[in-house]
């Protein structure tokens, strides 16, 4: 349950600056441990990046991060036991040179990449042949088994280095490999640390990619709604941290005995001198409407070669019928790296045109509904990567957020997880989990 800041300021064990993942994460397992904690957010609504939009009856997410069933934190993290998954459909379809194939999901733990039917006006992908569908599958199915501490032992290298080394021919690279982890990690250009990619690689060999039903608020939403009345305070802006307390605009000085800084990267650097920003990848969420939906089934389309700015599009309201009154499809579209930051009027058209080959159809009659742009969408990962950064700076003050693990939802809960248990140590309380739990988490 929320709360309006004007009527709850008040002193706690632990304050807690930014009410995204990270810090309501932290706030569970806080909460759960006997700590009395305040969550205190500037915007009027708990989430952080993870914010939809509700403009005539559609629900526009900000953010193009995708979910996967593998994600352990999503089962894990309390107050997401209700959270309602929507998969695409197995496989994803991959657009290139006017064809489009299938590379598929698991299927009782094994992986197949097979050609599929081509949509409906464009041309058949020529079959793939045995031999690259059994690398493939044999590489994928082999990382799906290997633990994560055996993925972070790994030698690190920029992601783009590695791809011709992993075994598979260079068309299911091209033709796969390299737009995947392009749309899963952001990076266009992937300087993406290898163990960062391989982490994610992993998760999509072992799970289904998802949203979350209603749109990407709702898993916030669920969060925020678990924890105790009032712990979460809106409309509140904090500007300056210490160990033992934070100033803030509307209500002065909150008294605590420790500070977890939760918020983005930058607002963590602000509040924090010295804290290092890393670089972002920028991101825009285009969102259109048509006459009739483009395709009648549930599939992420990766766009290999980038004859155009999206790397990825969906009709999202085939995903989840939610998003998007009835007889009005939802057509959702990740832009990356430079072109992200075109003026939307010229982005627009460039990938209302791209659309149309990939989809096979005339986009003249779509109608933008939105067109979200986020510069610090997701912070950059580049090797070395510690995915494990330290969340205690000092006795009494912590940071967590995707900045200190993986830029990914699993990253933003896991890291407010291991600021939890660091708080918990230098009050000497007992924790539920160890320090061994978390590190083979």
């Amino acid at each position: 349950m929320l709360s309006s800041a004007r009527h709850s300021a008040h002193e706690a064990d632990v304050v807690i600056v930014g009410a995204g993942l990270a810090g309501l994460s932290a706030a569970h397992r806080l909460t759960a441990a006997g700590v009395r904690v305040a969550v205190l957010e500037t915007a009027p609504r708990p989430g952080g990046r993870m914010a939809t939009d509700r403009i005539d009856g559609f629900r526009l997410d900000r953010t193009a991060q995708l979910l996967n069933t593998a994600f352990p934190e999503l089962l894990r993290t309390p107050g997401l036991d209700t959270l309602a998954l929507r998969p695409f459909t197995p496989g994803v379809l991959v657009h290139a040179e006017g064809r489009t194939q299938r590379t598929g999901e698991p299927r009782g733990g094994k992986r197949a990449f097979t050609t599929a039917r081509a949509l409906a006006t464009a041309a058949r992908a020529p079959r793939t042949g045995g031999l690259d569908q059994a690398r493939l599958t044999g590489a994928l199915t082999r990382l799906a088994a290997l633990p994560a501490h055996r993925v972070l032992s790994r030698p690190d290298r920029p992601t783009a280095a590695t791809l011709m080394g992993r075994g598979l021919p260079a068309r299911t690279v091209e033709g796969f490999l390299r737009p995947l982890l392009q749309s899963l990690l952001c990076d266009p250009e992937l300087t993406t640390s290898s163990r960062c990619a391989d982490l994610v690689l992993r998760g999509y060999a072992r799970g289904r990619l998802c949203l979350p039903a209603g749109g990407a608020d709702t898993v916030p939403a669920l969060l925020a709604g678990a924890l105790p009345p009032g712990t979460v305070r809106t409309g509140v802006r904090v500007h300056a941290a210490c160990t033992t307390s934070v100033s803030t605009v509307e209500h002065g000085e909150i008294r605590c005995r420790s500070v977890v800084v939760a918020t983005g990267a930058r607002a963590a650097a602000e509040l924090i001198p010295g804290l290092r920003l890393p670089d972002f990848h920028p991101v825009t969420v285009l969102h259109h409407t048509a006459p009739e939906a483009p395709l009648r089934e549930a599939s992420l389309i990766l766009a290999a070669g980038r004859r155009g700015p999206v790397a990825h599009t969906t009709v999202a309201s085939e995903v989840d019928p939610s998003r998007a009154p009835e007889g009005r499809p939802l057509i959702t579209s990740t832009v990356l790296g430079a072109a992200a930051g075109l003026p939307t009027a010229e982005l627009d058209r460039a990938a209302r045109a791209q659309l149309a080959r990939i989809y096979g159809t005339s986009t003249a009659g779509w109608e933008l509904l939105s067109a979200h742009h986020d510069p610090d969408a997701v912070p950059a990962m580049p090797a070395p990567h510690d995915v494990r950064r330290p969340v205690r700076l000092l006795s009494g003050l912590y940071v967590c957020g995707d900045h200190r693990d993986t830029s990914t939802v699993e990253g933003a809960l896991f890291s407010g997880r291991r600021a939890a248990l660091a708080v918990l140590r230098d009050l000497g309380i007992r924790a539920p989990e160890t320090a061994e739990t978390l590190r083979a988490a």
